[in-house]
């Protein structure tokens, strides 16, 4: 829920190939990837109006990226850790490039074809200002927030920065984000976790509260126990403040039930009719339906919350 959409905002290329040639196969690859990331690279193609090539044989390399075969060859679409599997190394070229786009806080992608990294990608995001007063108010409201992450160190630094994050896990495997959670619990954290991907879901299940964007993946959405309509961070906010609400009627209206009982039942049994006070059964039955109403009444006033927009 930090970022906003995303957009290629760089290219590098090798000898013999061009910016509109990479991005539209990367495109082609990205094209049944859920990822954020994928839909920012298809986004950029479309804007460019590019005719992408056919795509066969694709596959989801699960915390890593995705490959499929263009025109015979086999070609595949990831960042740092899909070099590590493939063994590749990046040109020196592409190499100044990611280092550059790393120190701009900027997610990189790289297009391999045939083990030779022929393309990367710099991919930025812009930071929503409703994530920036969603953190400001949940910790207004004395609630740590922490970010989970398979970008970059120096992404995940930035964004933390920018947006006064308390703490975050950078370069997590979808695997081990629910860990991360395991982890924070294991230190008497109560922990809520947002989530919008098929990534997110062992995290969401792990979690004291899941919450999932309901424009998210069938799997994210069962997997959580609170489902967002709208991809909003402000509706986080919101939770917090209707269960913190409803968690004070609640106590106002147990300590007045409490208390109707606890004086009023012993005065229409009689406790003090030695004194010359009697309580009479008509009047008790009509306290006990006066004091249903008050319930139902204080529990109405839920209403009139106002919610963050």
């Amino acid at each position: 829920l930090t970022k906003g959409e995303f957009g290629v905002v760089g290219i590098s290329t090798e000898d013999g190939w061009s910016d509109d040639q990479a991005l539209a196969i990367a495109a082609a690859i990205e094209g049944d990837s859920e990822h954020t990331i994928a839909k920012g690279i298809r986004r950029s193609a479309e804007e460019r109006e590019l005719s992408l090539p056919k795509v066969s044989e694709f596959e989801a390399i699960k915390g890593r990226g995705v490959k499929g075969v263009v025109d015979g060859q086999t070609a595949y679409v990831g960042g740092p850790r899909m070099l590590e599997i493939l063994a590749v190394n990046l040109p020196e070229k592409i190499a100044q490039f990611e280092s550059q786009a790393g120190k701009k806080g900027q997610s990189v992608v790289n297009l391999i074809i045939n083990k030779d990294v022929v393309a990367s990608f710099a991919v930025a995001d812009v930071i929503r200002k409703e994530s920036k007063q969603a953190v400001d108010k949940l910790h207004e409201m004395d609630i740590e927030v922490a970010m989970l992450t398979g970008d970059s160190e120096a992404v995940a630094k930035a964004v933390s920065d920018e947006l006064g994050i308390d703490q975050y896990f950078a370069e997590v495997l979808p695997e081990h984000k629910d860990q991360k959670v395991a982890d924070l619990q294991s230190k008497g954290k109560l922990v809520a976790v947002v989530g919008d991907g098929v990534n997110d879901a062992p995290a969401l299940t792990r979690a004291d509260v899941g919450i999932a964007i309901g424009s998210g993946t069938d799997v994210d959405v069962e997997s959580a126990d609170i489902i967002l309509v709208k991809n909003n961070p402000a509706d986080v906010v919101n939770i917090f403040s209707l269960s913190n609400a409803s968690y004070r009627k609640m106590r106002q209206n147990l300590i007045w039930a409490t208390g109707y009982n606890v004086v009023a039942l012993p005065l229409a049994a009689g406790l003090l009719a030695p004194f010359g006070f009697i309580l009479s059964p008509a009047l008790g039955a009509l306290l006990m339906s006066l004091s249903t109403v008050i319930v139902a009444i204080n529990a109405q006033t839920l209403r009139r919350m106002k919610f963050a927009q």
